[in-house]
């Protein structure tokens, strides 16, 4: 077996505030292996995003985070400042969802390029203004060196995040963290964005967390899904095995509430009510409140994370058998 890039061990993350704290991620671990792709999928509130931002210490002040997060073998929780200087943009980039409010709208795109090459590779003068345009290239940007001087309200959407990834990519990292990165884009541009960084993981070896509650764009983009509730880790296996035989009733619910794309029509299953608040989480399974097949003691005993397959892992009490949903049986008897 490879050796891990990343090792993310019982990390877990509280935010003080009143009376209590809240836990917005609990105990998570997942690895991610040289040049692989993992998705993370869950509704919004499931701790997706605060997972990443934990582990690489962009949380604010009032966030307590625990466990582990190793870096071929370099701890970051908890590592000084100028460690995690050298990690972020460098080792691990990340890019998020809304590229209007990542790029400094005072400044010139080039500027903003030209400054994160001289921070991560100490490039300078025309050697970084050469290199800025090669990244812009290298992303699809059409006359780039026009695009240099221009201000980001100048471009769509979809330019943005293509130069978002071009900053991310300034530090040639050997992680990048996608952040529901096609979230406000087109179903065109969307489709484009996703290419783009299936072809630069083609080109460059980098590894790469793609964080979305889309299962469409998860499905055809990761090589190994893992799927996150209420700041847990419910099921993870590779992308076939999840989505043709996904084992908890969670993933099974997000997955019946998509449209097929060919046969019959059919009426599509909503999962009831809404993730629970970090201050109000369910003392057993957190999932429990929503799940069609819920037992007595799935509402006071945590269930425990169990193999279900060829790296195919599971966190419920049911053995659910592959292939079969449980949003097309019975409720089970309060």
């Amino acid at each position: 077996m490879t050796a891990p890039l990343v090792a993310v061990r019982g990390l877990t993350v509280d935010f003080g505030g009143g009376t209590q704290d809240s836990r917005a991620v609990d105990a998570v671990s997942l690895e991610v292996a040289p040049g692989e792709a993992l998705g993370i999928v869950g509704e919004s509130g499931s701790g997706k995003s605060v997972t990443w931002l934990a582990a690489l210490g962009l949380l604010p002040a009032k966030a307590r985070v625990t466990g582990s997060v190793r870096l071929e073998g370099q701890e970051l929780v908890g590592a000084p400042r100028g460690d995690l200087e050298r990690v972020r943009g460098k080792r691990i980039a990340m890019i998020f969802q809304d590229p209007s409010s990542c790029l400094n709208p005072v400044h010139r795109i080039g500027r903003q390029l030209v400054e994160a090459l001289a921070l991560h590779r100490g490039l300078g003068g025309r050697a970084a203004e050469a290199e800025a345009l090669r990244l812009l290239d290298q992303v699809g940007i059409a006359d780039a060196r026009r695009r240099l001087s221009d201000f980001p309200h100048l471009l769509s959407g979809g330019l943005n995040q293509r130069v978002m990834i071009a900053m991310a990519l300034a530090g040639q990292p050997d992680l990048l963290v996608a952040d529901e990165p096609t979230t406000a884009l087109d179903a065109t541009i969307q489709a484009q964005i996703l290419a783009l960084l299936a072809a630069i993981r083609r080109d460059t070896g980098m590894a790469l967390v793609l964080i979305s509650h889309d299962l469409g764009v998860v499905a055809e983009n990761v090589d190994r899904v893992a799927v996150m509730y209420a700041g847990r880790l419910v099921e993870e296996a590779p992308g076939a095995d999840l989505f043709g035989s996904a084992r908890h009733p969670y993933t099974q619910g997000l997955l019946a509430a998509l449209p097929a794309l060919t046969g019959p029509r059919r009426r599509l299953t909503a999962i009831p009510g809404t993730v629970p608040e970090p201050g109000t989480m369910p003392a057993g399974c957190r999932f429990a409140p929503r799940c069609p097949v819920a037992e007595t003691r799935c509402a006071t005993v945590p269930p425990p994370s169990r193999t279900v397959g060829f790296l195919h892992v599971a966190a419920c009490h049911r053995q659910v058998e592959a292939g079969l949903s449980v949003w097309s049986l019975p409720r089970a008897a309060e």
